[in-house]
């Protein structure tokens, strides 16, 4: 038997799919409030503004980022392998998405900072995912016989997977995600 899904959870389902394919800007009220089937009403009962439902879509996706990338990391005790298991993630998200690219890039690339609550919201997703590789490469350079410049070598892997994943979004595949994976498997 099917769970119903609240009329809040529907709202930001539908809201969340639209802000992702279509983009913020070209999404109206009136839309996710015809494709949830739901009164206007409803709407403003669960979220006061369309930006409110941003920022609620933007927290779920940060939540959801996190959750599915410690469950698809599961056990790997190795670093490497929780390096390479990483890009891996990142290349199975592209593909399940069509190679539509990053939910917060996407965001930012519309809004800007404008935004004072996007923009945090962005850069504190980004900075938990640079901390989140700082972290395996500290366990990376403890565990094996190389020192390494952990925060600098952090950075640079962060801003190779995000451009990679700008590229997946213009070429529409995941190539480049996957040239990562194969530098990262040569440096270690």
């Amino acid at each position: 038997m099917e769970k119903k899904i609240s009329t809040k959870q529907r709202i930001l389902d539908t809201a969340s799919n639209l802000f992702y394919y279509q983009g913020f800007n070209n999404t109206g009220i009136n839309q996710i409030i015809a494709e949830a089937d739901i009164a206007i009403g409803s709407l403003y009962k669960h979220y006061r503004s369309k930006n409110d439902l941003l920022y609620s879509y933007l927290q779920t996706e940060e939540e959801k980022f996190f959750t599915s990338l410690n469950e698809y990391l599961g056990k790997a005790s190795d670093p490497k392998e929780k390096l390479l298991k990483l890009v891996d993630f990142r290349i199975r998200l592209q593909e399940e998405a069509q190679c539509s690219g990053c939910h917060f890039i996407k965001i930012n690339a519309e809004l800007g900072r404008k935004d004072e609550c996007v923009n945090e919201l962005v850069l504190n997703h980004k900075a938990k995912q640079k901390a989140y590789l700082h972290e395996i490469l500290d366990e990376l350079s403890t565990s094996g016989s190389q020192h390494l410049e952990t925060s600098l070598l952090a950075n640079i892997l962060f801003l190779m997977i995000e451009g990679a994943v700008v590229s997946a979004t213009i070429t529409g595949n995941t190539n480049d995600l996957k040239s990562v994976k194969a530098y990262i498997q040569q440096l270690f």
